[in-house]
């Protein structure tokens, strides 16, 4: 966002420093309204994060406003409440990352298909592709997960003839490429030699890292240049567990699941319901589009084996809000026939009895919640099966008792994210503890943990992308995480090491370097020693990967070039084209990494390769634990 918001350049490719060495690893949609904001109110957290504000708050409007208007206000609430309570939502409508806008997207989308299905207009169907391309621009081949329920929805359940049907998808399907492809176009288009380097992809080409990186590599872990997959086929491997109960382990579960059985057993029991209606039923056709979005996203996360982490689950988020919201309404109204008062009645039960295990995970945060949950949950269960004949007020005491119960698990680990600061690259929502990977909570009950943030550091993800789907740091509006650091500036972590907790590759770096995860601690005299000059420089210095690249660049204002990419990985630049600045003078210092070439290094060791050459040949200049070269003044002896 710093970088977007000081070249215009920068902003349309999503570099990572305002000089366009390199790009982030996705497209740069999510990018543009944070970068907007911050050219209009400069850079700081609150005009960061009011995008992402404003995103989540357009996703709760439209899940509400697609249920209510298909069912009855009561639902539109129910889904509303359950979208904005869920905790993995809580914290990404809060946090700079692209998963915001593409859960805006995604739910538009779903949206749009529904209002298509009422009465087979066109332009319906053709605003829901445009809502897709758009999110493909957010987060690649993510978006495309719930194309599959709505073509084969409409292209069934439309009220219109069967060719027209083909045809209208066609024109969705055209605006879809359109609408997602124009950036891809320029690019692909644009010379290289002017443009910054596609970040993640191996061979400078958006199109590679699409589809391979970003496509298939996320299914199959064979991620080139990543860091590592995940455990195919039940597995466990670098990303945690994958089969069919992923959704619900000690990873994920806090973060989605606390409804998901509920919304399972409420879809079935919907679909049920609707099958002896008409083909062009709009009600069965809404059940189908935002269940089946809701099933193929679950089977998707749970199975693939490459890089996955919690806070992706935000996608589940509006789909299971709205099948929760469409599946007590339609029940509620049909409360006198046996079977739908039963299923209402499993389905408390089912919330209840999840939430009470999920809450046991944490056993000290509030621990009497959890058995309120039960006792709540099943009491109004029982109320729920005999709904149909009790008076309405009783029932309606029920059916409050059992909302109340399912929703007071999630709300209470949605109130302490909320509470709490978030940094790194991985947060996860809840208390601590939540998730055994770990936090990136910087506030009360955080912590470093896997992917943790630094005490003492503000939010580092102002300026640079990130890799597996988002960008550094976060952070409340208004306040800094962390104990109250500036950007760039902070504390080093407790026990006198700088750099704070690392990801899974490899720790953070010495001499004040950060890692794959976090970024570096940065003093007021190292910021001094980059400031100094630095006008005359294209950039005021060269770090291994983007983070490290990141706290400099924050510090100062200046140009950092973040060589390899997210993760130091990514050929870019060649140690030629490296020497080529160096010697025309486009490149003051070389910070090190002390860790020899990265996290990792790049598939042809072009990181470690540029390390080693400075290293032998330019002067090292110490300023307290970091080390820089100064690329201006060759070694003696």
């Amino acid at each position: 966002m710093q970088a977007g918001s000081q070249s215009w350049k920068a902003f349309f490719f999503g570099s990572l420093d305002s000089a366009n060495a390199i790009t982030v690893d996705k497209p740069p949609a999510a990018l543009w309204p944070m970068a907007l904001s911050v050219r209009i109110f400069g850079l700081n957290s609150w005009a960061i994060l009011v995008p992402e504000v404003l995103m989540g708050v357009g996703s709760v409007a439209v899940v509400h406003a697609s249920v209510r208007r298909r069912f009855s206000p009561a639902s539109g609430l129910i889904a509303g409440a359950v979208l904005a309570l869920t905790p993995v939502a809580a914290l990404m409508f809060r946090f700079n990352n692209p998963d915001a806008m593409l859960a805006l997207l995604m739910a538009a989308a779903c949206h749009l298909g529904v209002r298509a299905l009422e009465d087979g207009r066109t332009k319906w169907l053709v605003w829901a592709g445009v809502a897709i391309g758009f999110a493909f621009l957010a987060k690649t081949l993510q978006a495309f997960l719930i194309l599959p329920p709505l073509a084969i929805v409409y292209a069934v359940c439309a009220p219109v003839p069967l060719r027209r049907r083909f045809s209208q998808l066609a024109l969705a399907t055209a605006a879809l490429v359109v609408s997602g492809g124009w950036w891809v176009a320029v690019v692909e288009l644009w010379p290289a030699s002017s443009r910054p380097y596609i970040g993640g992809s191996q061979n400078n080409s958006f199109l590679e890292l699409t589809f391979g990186y970003n496509g298939l590599g996320r299914l199959s872990g064979d991620e080139t240049g990543s860091v590592g997959g995940g455990g195919g086929g039940g597995g466990t491997g670098q990303w945690g567990e994958t089969g069919w109960d992923r959704m619900f382990n000690s990873e994920i579960g806090a973060q989605i699941s606390w409804l998901l059985p509920a919304a399972l057993i409420l879809l079935v029991a919907g679909l049920v319901a609707t099958r002896r209606r008409k083909r062009t039923s709009v009600t069965r056709g809404a059940f189908l589009v935002w269940g089946g979005s809701l099933l193929i996203t679950t089977v998707v996360f749970s199975y693939m084996a490459g890089i996955f982490h919690q806070y992706y689950t935000i996608a589940l988020a509006p789909y299971l809000a709205a099948v929760i919201g469409m599946g007590a309404g339609l029940l509620w109204e049909r409360r006198t026939e046996v079977r739908a008062s039963l299923t209402l009645a499993a389905a408390s039960v089912a919330a209840a009895a999840w939430g009470y295990v999920l809450l046991n995970r944490t056993p000290d945060h509030l621990p009497w919640l959890k058995w309120l949950v039960l006792v709540g949950g099943l009491t109004g269960a029982l109320g729920l099966v005999f709904a149909g004949r009790l008076t309405r007020r009783i029932a309606l005491a029920a059916a409050a008792v059992s909302i109340v119960a399912a929703l007071a698990g999630p709300t209470a680990y949605t109130l302490s994210t909320v509470n709490s600061a978030h940094t790194g690259s991985i947060p996860t929502a809840g208390p601590a503890g939540a998730s055994m990977m770990g936090g990136g909570r910087g506030g009360p009950g955080g912590g470093g943990g896997f992917g943790g943030g630094m005490p003492g550091r503000q939010a580092q993800g102002q300026g640079q992308g990130r890799q597996n789907g988002g960008f550094p740091g976060g952070g409340m509006p208004g306040r800094q995480n962390g104990n109250g650091g500036t950007p760039g500036q902070g504390q080093t972590a407790p026990g006198g090491q700088a750099g704070g907790e690392v990801g899974p590759t490899g720790g953070g770096g010495g001499g004040g370097m950060g890692g794959l995860i976090n970024g570096a601690t940065v003093t007021d005299e190292a910021k001094k020693l980059l400031d100094t000059d630095s006008d005359t420089y294209t950039w005021a210095a060269a770090a291994i990967g983007s983070q490290n690249a990141a706290s400099y660049q924050l510090a100062t204002g200046d140009p950092v070039m973040a060589i390899g990419g997210f993760n130091g990985t990514d050929p870019s630049p060649t140690p030629a084209q490296f020497k080529q600045y160096v010697a025309d003078g486009r490149i003051h210092y070389f910070i090190s990494s002390g860790s020899g070439g990265g996290m990792g290094g790049s598939a042809d060791g072009t990181s470690a390769r540029i390390t080693e050459w400075v290293e032998a040949n330019f002067q090292q200049v110490t300023v307290g634990s970091a080390t820089f070269y100064d690329l201006t003044q060759e070694a003696t002896g």
